[in-house]
């Protein structure tokens, strides 16, 4: 992995040096545009509206339109910020680790200690454990000033910045103003349909259908050397959503799904219900697109 940004996090009077790197990465097949008639690559340039000239990228600014004036910012502009140019993690306060709703959480990172000694990191890390607490930072990264929450991982100090307030949409529906009446028979089955769901998760127990398909396809086009029948790649066609299906009793419906599940436990292992198939062993892990 390749560090994005170093800095030190900052609370009170302790600085812990650390290097940030993305704690994700896409595994999707990479995809490009082609034109359909002889598979022509498609590109997209980018061209200067008042002297038609392709412009590169080293020459592109940003600029603001309030409708009547636009504002040109220079490259220089935006490094010359202030926040742009802080380089700390400031810790705001510690906040009782569930208080930090997940609708808010966005990118994640890890923190790897800068230092040669790993005290101040390893007391942070400790501290956040011992008292669990979730630190909300502040921090600027890629010309934007972000809200984030520092906890801990695996022994690792982790990094999810946060969606700010006024970007969490209200879900305000009316449907749900005159909630619908449950009887008490009704949570009970349906308290017994999770409760045949149970089990522990474990992420490396599902795979990414879509993308292992699409693989399939790209593969089987490759060894043809022209193209082939996605059905006969894949097998027969799903079967269509049930959109026109008559709405069914719903008392009766968490009867019949606690039945199912029953009699489908009794016959297969508890992972079975989490994936069709495991990755075979030997396979090659799908690159980062």
């Amino acid at each position: 992995m390749r560090a994005i940004w170093k800095g030190a996090v900052t609370f009170g009077l302790v600085n812990v040096p650390v290097k940030l790197y993305s704690a994700t990465e896409d595994h999707d097949v990479p995809l490009h545009q082609v034109h359909d008639a002889d598979g022509g690559r498609i590109r997209y340039k980018r061209v200067c509206e008042i002297d038609g000239e392709v412009v590169p990228y080293e020459h592109i600014d940003r600029a603001y339109d309030d409708g009547e004036r636009t504002v040109v910012l220079t490259k220089k502009d935006l490094a010359d910020l202030p926040a742009e140019r802080d380089r700390e993690i400031s810790v705001v306060e510690f906040v009782p680790s569930e208080q930090i709703d997940p609708i808010m959480l966005d990118r994640t990172y890890y923190l790897e200690p800068d230092s040669k000694s790993t005290k101040a990191y390893v007391l942070l890390r400790r501290t956040l454990e011992e008292t669990d607490r979730t630190a909300v930072v502040k921090f600027a990264l890629r010309q934007r000033t972000r809200l984030a929450a520092l906890r801990v991982r695996e022994e690792v100090l982790v990094l999810q910045t946060l969606l700010w307030a006024d970007e969490i949409r209200e879900a305000a529906f009316p449907a749900l103003d005159e909630p619908a009446k449950v009887s008490e028979k009704e949570l009970t089955m349906s308290a017994q349909l999770v409760s045949s769901f149970e089990a522990d998760f474990t992420p490396e127990d599902y795979e990414d259908e879509y993308q292992v398909q699409l693989r399939k396809l790209v593969e089987a086009k490759l060894e043809s050397g022209e193209s082939v029948d996605t059905a006969a790649t894949f097998g027969e066609a799903a079967e269509e959503d049930g959109e026109g299906a008559d709405v069914v009793d719903l008392m009766e419906a968490l009867k019949r799904s606690v039945a199912e599940s029953k009699s489908k436990s009794g016959s297969r292992p508890a992972s079975a219900s989490k994936t069709a198939s495991k990755p075979k062993s030997g396979s090659k892990p799908q690159k980062a697109g």
